[in-house]
């Protein structure tokens, strides 16, 4: 049991052991206080619950006195019942366990206790954060009680239903209300299932009804849409019946209603919108609060938002007027009274529509909408007067367009630019240009004023900034945008700040996520550095067998449950019954993915799962306690092991599902029409709920979907980004979305494009990674004013074939003109594009910059052919030699550096590579080229039977550079500290050179990366090391060495990968592999 279970657990101990160790012992006849008798009686029945419930109530309203505890020691004994330290703390540790992994039990309990002692649990719940419970010296945290009990998967289930069955008969509804409201908040959405409502009070006094309205609005997107619907339905059935109107004719719909609705509003129809009053819609639109309502509804559809501006329009307000335009929330974005609108107005509406991209969905008929307020706001005025007035309409900008700006115009009107998200790359380069032009010196001012257009700036530039006003910058608000900076521009920062000649305090003045990017040879050359300026950095990701490990043998019985996965198989075997629960729960608040590498050893683990679930999940606790571990399940268990009690649930995670199987997708599509039936008899809300298992369904039977529900489709589909939906689902896409276009045809057709219907803006937007099904005839016959507009936004689709980027390489020649006029913000809004690009083209671009080739080197699909051309260009056009590279030039230069010929490696500059080490260790480049760096790497870090565990993560895959005898000599104990990527980058006849021992050493993530080539040659002694390796088999004996710090990790407290864990023990492990060993 852990230590904070027994913590909280033994407070009973605790309190009766000071009898044990006073000398005077108490007269048991004297009197007791009934509540502390009453106490007594239920430890003597077990029932330890109750009687912590008693011992809180007693202690709120009586003084706590020394001979307490004796008294209530002599009360025992008087009643004969022998108890013992051991065998009290016994019975009380099983008892609260079992109710802690039990929760139906924990229900149970509570509908048993008494009304005095419900409410008590009550007010436990809705106590302060710090609440404690003091007697004398000891402190019993009831705060860490709630906080732990309202986490715990399970727990909170059975609060939440307790709470609804008998809270509101006992306490106040306010104080019921805000106990849900606690509950709730901290689910996952899935106790919000469509029955609820008929546990719901429908009494309510008006104050309770409108606190918990707020508290479903807060969860409104956790909430299915069945359950919003229920939840709409159970709120207005109380406010049409507070409204005590029975004429059909009249709307119930006040403004007090539209206000206790808020979010829910969009789920009124589009009659009851329009029977809503003059004088009640105008009332509402009058509260001071009415923005901040309809600023959230975010799924409104057109057709309801046009309903509510026209009965806007019927009441008092003007439409025209500033003040109403205001008030009119997320309602703005849809606006369409734009005959005779003057310019001063339609700037008023952009400034409002900024928030028009909080929408879910219809975003392509916002652009149009911003479109043609821009033209409106634009008139008999030029760009360069009314820039800083157009709100993020400015987005909307052609790229000559913003070249037309001229620095004075783009300097005034910063304060709107910075702000604005949604720029294209090509738009924030062009910007950032005309911005510095006006000041010309790049000073911390002007780039603390640039915002979001920070990323536009050169990295030669940012290089060249004094490096005090590159601290304060990194200081400064507009450090929060320098994650979108390029690797590339990140070096170039880097490499300013650690040219200083105190490079400690330099290195502490860098934050987060760039201090990962600092080399291994600025912090090893480093002997003062404080290390403790380490726990606040962002470290490299390492593996978590060696923690596993280290709490087997220090602390075994505080080892987090999830770690015992990490371990050989025959571990799980540890695993008795009895702790199952506390196994799945911290397995499932894990990533087993990450956790566990191996097929077969996740075979293992799966295979203890289903022995602790029995094969089955019986209802819906089941489904809580597994957490993660339902991606996981097999097909069988989905198929016939979830019960229909437990399914609605377990669909609710099911949807978070990162990855399914072929069988396990299979089963799930099968449920899913064996409870919904075929798509073509679904309603809106089991569309939008079944959302992202749309993607398991045939095309026949997507074509319903897209047909009833188009809207509902496109929205999904625009939820998918970066990942590659089925070719069937991505048609049922484009099928939806050029049905419902306006299909119209150029005036004046390129030859060949006669009847074509081209791509328009709209279509490409709605699209998102549909694009693809686009015919090569389409993408050709596109509109010049089209690509231009949206090329960033082909450029990211992933999906598009090789004839299709050729059709939009074509495309972009007949647009630009041959590549040799592209300019860098052409060149880097290509994406995927670029790759079509032959040979002789890439030799035609203007490379000169290190931003343009960083752009380039983004893409990972280049030709050995291509690669060697980009690198050539960009040396010939920058008058670079090998030898002048800086740091920052050799990260922008990325994988086209594998291109390089192997005698040009020895010219790279010492001092640039050395602090680029870690990113060339992730190129994968060619096994000479490897070998050619490592040979580098030995003169910064000596020979390879030198190397420490951290230099080994640093050098990434140019330790696969190593000779078959340099291979031998690494010390096996440093197996697991080569990379994976390094691991799979070694040829086949040097990793069979590998000892049994070193493979077996390997640890499990390295063991995975073995390719089956690598495999295939190895003997049968090193493939059993090898398996041995991805069970997780001790490596080393890590009692070697005495622990500096005691482990502090509980399983209740202990983090699955990804969270803080306990430092003692990650400093027990020498897993921190970018600081020095020296330094620990």
């Amino acid at each position: 049991m852990s230590q904070e279970l027994r913590t909280h657990s033994l407070f009973l101990l605790l309190f009766l052991s000071h009898a044990v160790l006073s000398r005077r012992v108490p007269n048991p006849r004297q009197d007791l206080h009934p509540l502390l008798q009453k106490m007594a009686e239920e430890i003597i029945d077990g029932s330890y619950l109750k009687a912590l419930l008693d011992l809180i109530q007693f202690q709120s309203s009586h003084v706590w006195t020394a001979d307490l505890p004796h008294r209530v020691l002599a009360y025992l004994n008087s009643r004969n019942v022998a108890f013992t330290i051991p065998s009290l703390q016994a019975a009380m540790e099983n008892h609260l366990e079992q109710r802690l992994y039990e929760p139906q039990k924990l229900l149970e309990d509570l509908r048993d206790v008494d009304a005095q002692q419900f409410h008590t649990a009550m007010r436990c719940l809705l106590g302060d954060k710090k609440d404690r419970l003091v007697l004398e010296d000891i402190i019993i945290d009831l705060g860490e009680i709630r906080e732990q009990a309202l986490q715990s998967p399970g727990v909170n289930r059975s609060l939440f239903l307790i709470t609804l069955e008998r809270c509101f008969q006992v306490l106040n509804p306010l104080e019921c209300v805000e106990i849900l409201g606690r509950i709730l908040r901290g689910s996952t959405g899935s106790f919000l299932q469509p029955d609820i409502t008929q546990r719901l009070p429908q009494n309510l006094c008006e104050d309770a009804f409108k606190n918990l309205s707020a508290v479903f609005k807060d969860l409104y997107d956790q909430t299915s849409a069945h359950s919003q619907k229920a939840l709409y339905s159970w709120m207005t059935g109380i406010l049409q019946m507070s409204s005590n109107i029975t004429d059909d004719s009249v709307s119930w719909v006040s403004a007090e209603s539209l206000w206790i609705l808020g979010r829910y509003m969009v789920h009124l129809s589009f009659e009851d919108i329009m029977k809503i009053s003059p004088i009640e819609i105008g009332l509402f639109i009058s509260y001071d609060n009415a923005t901040k309502q309809l600023d959230t509804v975010y799924d409104i559809t057109p057709e309801l938002a046009q309903a509510f501006l026209e009965r806007i329009g019927s009441s008092n307000f003007d439409m025209r007027n500033t003040s109403t335009i205001h008030r009119l929330g997320l309602l703005v974005c849809f606006y369409d009274d734009l005959e005779l609108l003057d310019a001063a107005m339609a700037q008023v509406l952009l400034h409002q529509m900024i928030k028009c991209s909080h929408l879910r969905g219809f975003q392509a008929g916002v652009q149009k909408l911003k479109a043609d307020l821009l033209d409106i706001a634009t008139e008999n005025q030029t760009l360069n007067e009314t820039l800083g007035s157009l709100s993020d309409a400015v987005v909307g900008l052609t790229c000559s367009q913003l070249e037309s700006l001229s620095p004075e115009a783009v300097h005034s009107a910063i304060s709107t630019l910075n702000q604005v998200s949604g720029w294209a790359r090509s738009q924030i380069i062009l910007l950032s240009a005309k911005y510095l032009a006006y000041d010309k010196v790049l000073s911390f001012y002007n780039v603390s004023q640039m915002g979001v257009l920070v990323a536009g700036v050169g990295t030669q530039a940012l290089y060249g900034m004094d490096r005090r006003d590159l601290l304060q910058t990194l200081r400064s608000p507009v450090s929060q945008h320098m994650s979108d900076l390029s690797p590339a521009q990140q070096q170039g920062i880097l490499s300013k700040m650690i040219e200083a000649e105190d490079t400690a305090s330099a290195i502490v003045d860098i934050q987060g996520a760039f201090f990962k990017e600092v080399s291994l040879y600025d912090l090893r050359r480093q002997p003062g550095f404080n290390s403790t300026v380490l726990k606040e950095k962002e470290l490299r990701r390492s593996q978590v067998n060696c923690l596993a490990w280290k709490y087997w043998e220090v602390s075994r019985s505080s080892m987090p449950p999830f770690l015992l996965a990490t371990l050989p198989a025959h571990y799980l075997a540890s695993v008795p019954a009895s702790q199952c629960v506390p196994f799945l729960i911290s397995l499932g608040k894990s990533q087993l993915d990450s956790l566990v590498l191996d097929s077969h050893k996740k075979n293992s683990v799966l295979m203890k799962v289903q022995q602790c679930l029995n094969d089955s999940l019986a209802d819906e606790y089941a489904v809580d306690v597994v957490g993660n571990l339902l991606c996981h399940l097999p097909a069988a268990i989905i198929d016939h092991g979830i019960s229909p009690r437990a399914w609605a649930t377990a669909l609710h995670s099911l949807r978070r599902c990162p990855d399914l199987g072929a069988e396990q997708k299979a089963v799930v599509r099968l449920r899913l029409l064996q409870q919904h039936g075929l798509p073509q008899n679904w309603t809106a809300e089991t569309t939008k709920d079944l959302g992202p298992f749309l993607v398991l369904f045939s095309g026949d039977e997507l074509s319903s979907v897209a047909a009833k529900f188009p809207d509902s489709l496109q929205q999904i589909a625009s939820k998918m980004t970066g990942t590659l939906p089925p070719k069937e689902f991505l048609w049922a896409v484009f099928e939806s979305v050029r049905n419902s276009s306006d299909e119209s045809h150029s005036y004046d057709p390129s030859p060949g494009c006669h009847g074509v219907a081209a791509a328009s803006s709209d279509d490409i937007l709605k699209l998102a990674e549909a694009n693809a099904c686009w015919t090569l005839e389409d993408l050709l016959c596109m509109e010049e004013d089209t690509f231009i507009r949206n090329v960033e936004l082909l450029g990211a689709v992933r999906g598009f074939s090789w004839p299709q980027l050729m059709a939009l390489k074509e495309k972009a020649i007949q647009v630009w003109d041959m590549p040799s006029y592209w300019r860098e913000h052409q060149i880097v809004s290509l994406g995927r594009i670029g790759l079509a690009l032959s040979e002789s083209e890439l030799e035609q671009l203007d490379l000169s910059s290190i931003d343009t080739v960083a752009s380039l080197s983004q893409q990972t699909e280049w030709s050995p052919g291509q690669a060697k051309t980009i690198l050539q260009g960009f040396l010939e056009d920058s008058g670079y030699h090998i030898q002048d590279l800086k740091s920052f030039h050799l990260v922008g230069l990325g994988a086209t550096l594998c291109a390089m010929n192997i005698t040009e490696i020895p010219l790279i500059k010492i001092s640039e590579f050395r602090v680029v080490v870690a990113r060339i260790g992730t190129l994968l480049c060619n096994t000479a080229i490897l070998a050619e760096f490592k040979r580098k790497a030995e003169v910064v870090f000596g020979e390879p039977t030198e190397w420490t565990s951290s230099i080994l993560q640093e050098l990434g895959t140019i330790a696969a550079g190593l000779t078959k005898e340099e291979l031998r000599m690494i010390d096996k104990d440093l197996m697991p500290y080569f990379q994976p990527s390094a691991v799979k980058c070694l040829p086949d006849e040097i990793f069979k050179e590998l000892s049994a021992e070193q493979i077996a050493s390997l640890g499990p993530e390295n063991a995975a990366a073995v390719t089956d080539a690598q495999r295939r040659r190895l003997s049968m002694l090193q493939l059993q090391s090898l398996q041995r390796a991805l069970d997780g088999a001790k490596t080393r004996v890590w009692l070697d060495a005495p622990l500096s710090v005691s482990p502090s990790g509980t399983p209740s407290s202990a983090s699955p990968p990804g969270a803080p864990t306990s430092w003692g023990l990650w400093l027990g492990c020498p897993l921190l592999v970018l600081v020095p060993e020296s330094l620990w």
